[in-house]
């Protein structure tokens, strides 16, 4: 069993900055693949970056050069800083681990964007 908890939501106006936060614990480790998704009302959920075992990374195009996911491995947390937030970023932030054969998920974490 593998428990995500994200931290660090909230309301924030246009081209201002957040970070977000994803403590994991129970079977999980620096090996596993984690990243954040996020889901805006009305629409599907979707990817926002994700973190490897050897610390490669892969962005959305929509985040690129504004996004910046990084990890933390003595705390197994994994850390999502956003930069020039846009209102079209607003939505529920999700942390995802993979871990063979499953996927885990946290309850997520509401960003507010306002124009």
């Amino acid at each position: 069993q593998v428990q995500l908890v994200e931290s660090g939501g909230g309301l924030v106006q246009a081209g201002g900055s957040l970070r977000l936060s994803c403590a994991a614990s129970g079977r999980i480790s620096s090996d596993n693949t984690m990243g954040w998704y996020r889901q805006a009302p009305g629409k599907q959920r979707e990817l926002v970056a994700v973190i490897n075992r050897d610390d490669s990374t892969t962005y959305a195009d929509s985040v690129k050069g504004r996004f910046t996911i990084s990890r933390a491995n003595a705390k197994n947390t994994v850390n999502l800083q956003m930069n020039s937030l846009k209102p079209e970023d607003t939505a529920v932030y999700h942390c995802n681990a993979n871990v063979a054969p499953f996927d885990y998920w946290g309850q997520g974490t509401q960003v507010t964007v306002s124009s």
